[in-house]
């Protein structure tokens, strides 16, 4: 933490809006919505290239439409929290968003996230491969209810 004089006081970011969140993977983007006003997600799409070119128009026509005061982006790590093999190319995906969008980009602990999205779609009657589609974006879901649960827990990015 960097010096601060005596007494300060350190303000969290509680962005006021709607938001994005993303599950990012290698091959699949899940996003989610939400508003800070209800604190709840709902999943919304799923991106499915590995263009990055690809990847940020979809995502800017995305931005385009529902207009976040700010995204949020999980970020994996092992179950001891050590840094998981995609937990670099998370972080680099975060500023990516949050250079090109000039948008606040927050970073949320996705770890369980695919499990409790797989428990979800089970719910629904949606199982096995039939959950391919939607998983990245219930996962996103997760993320982003995750930070409507606990704000201070996310890092801005």
């Amino acid at each position: 933490m960097p010096d601060m004089p005596e007494g300060a006081v350190i303000q969290a970011f509680t962005p006021q809006g709607t938001l994005l969140a993303f599950d990012f993977g290698t091959k699949r983007i899940g996003v989610a919505v939400g508003n800070t006003l209800l604190r709840r997600a709902n999943p919304l799409t799923t991106i499915n290239d590995e263009k990055t070119d690809a990847r940020f128009a979809k995502i800017a026509a995305l931005l385009a439409e529902w207009q976040p005061c700010a995204l949020v982006v999980g970020l994996p790590s092992n179950d001891d929290g050590t840094p998981h093999e995609l937990t670099a190319l998370c972080r680099r995906f975060a500023n990516r968003l949050k250079g090109r969008f000039n948008l606040p980009t927050i970073l949320v602990d996705e770890r369980y996230t695919s499990l409790a999205a797989s428990a979800a779609l089970n719910e629904q009657g949606i199982r096995g491969r039939e959950q391919k589609p939607l998983i990245d974006q219930y996962a996103a879901q997760q993320i982003l209810q995750a930070y409507f649960d606990e704000p201070a827990a996310g890092l801005i990015a």
